[in-house]
């Protein structure tokens, strides 16, 4: 009988715990509504490690959680486009090795998004991340328009971990992953998020393999709708096509009304952008202090 009441006592608290985490997790998870509508990023650069390793700590609990992994995937890219890679751009001009380690690090960042994405996926879809390996198309097909989340920002955080260090073979042969991503995200909902996919496709579609058509005039496609979606409210769009597509083909016209254009939104037209449209206005300014790094003037070009 001593042995079944201790049976008992142990199952239900360990059942106790398992409902207070998950209690815990469901809070954490809808959190990122909270910091998206702040007005000081700086502030939220220092409040956000914390969350997102409670968010860990959480997930060693209830590692099913699905909106604490996506909440982590999209927490942890967040994090590492907005403060670390951005200071890794920064840094480049005074100190290349300090940038490449923090180019490292951004990455990491970046892979670990990855795999929270990844894991959620493989909750909802038994096997899903052993077929993404083996063969990426026919994986994907697994894929429902509810994964769509979980689904964008797998491929946002592996293709910007492709991106900010380029020479890096393992990274490069998951191309054939992120591609398949990217393609079913396109098929099960474009508009998802107000035009986020297509925003990730205006600089995807500059770096994946080249088709039939032009690169920069997908990407200026993608850049229309984003627009179109958002209702023109979001600074992202124009700054990642000014990077993306205006910088490459030295348009300086372009790259300055695209700027122009991200820095004339009003951050407090949508509370719940107004920290994204915030931080990419502070790169939109520090991206035209550096122009001249960036296009040669019209007399050299």
């Amino acid at each position: 009988m001593l042995v079944c009441m201790l049976a008992m006592a142990m199952g239900s608290g360990c059942s106790i715990k398992r409902i207070a985490a998950n209690k815990l997790g469901d809070a954490l998870a809808g959190s990122g509504v909270t910091f998206a509508a702040d007005d000081d990023p700086e502030l939220i650069k220092s409040a956000v490690p914390f969350s997102l390793k409670l968010m860990e700590s959480i997930l060693s609990e209830t590692p099913r959680h699905r909106g604490l992994l996506l909440a982590a995937a999209s927490g942890f890219t967040q994090y590492s486009y907005a403060f670390v890679q951005q200071e890794a751009d920064q840094l480049e001009t005074r100190d290349i090795a300090a940038a490449t380690e923090t180019r490292q690090r951004a990455r990491k960042l970046y892979l670990r998004a990855r795999d929270y994405a990844l894991r959620e996926l493989e909750v909802a879809h038994r096997g899903f991340r052993a077929k993404l390996n083996a063969d990426p198309e026919s994986a994907v097909q697994m894929l429902r328009k509810r994964d769509v989340p979980a689904a964008y920002w797998a491929a946002a955080s592996w293709a910007a971990a492709t991106g900010i260090i380029k020479n890096d073979p393992g990274l490069f042969a998951d191309l054939a992953k992120i591609d398949a991503l990217a393609d079913r995200l396109l098929e099960l909902d474009p508009d998802y998020d107000f035009g986020a996919v297509h925003s990730f496709m205006i600089t995807y579609q500059t770096t994946r393999p080249k088709g039939q058509e032009d690169p920069a005039v997908l990407a200026r496609r993608h850049f229309e709708l984003a627009v179109r979606l958002s209702q023109g409210l979001q600074a992202g769009p124009y700054v990642i096509l000014a990077e993306s597509v205006a910088v490459p083909e030295q348009n300086l016209k372009e790259f300055r009304s695209l700027l122009n254009s991200a820095l004339a939104v009003n951050p407090d037209a949508r509370p719940e952008w107004r920290l994204a449209n915030l931080i990419m206005q502070q790169r939109a300014r520090w991206l035209l202090a550096r122009e001249k790094d960036l296009i040669a003037p019209p007399e050299s070009q």
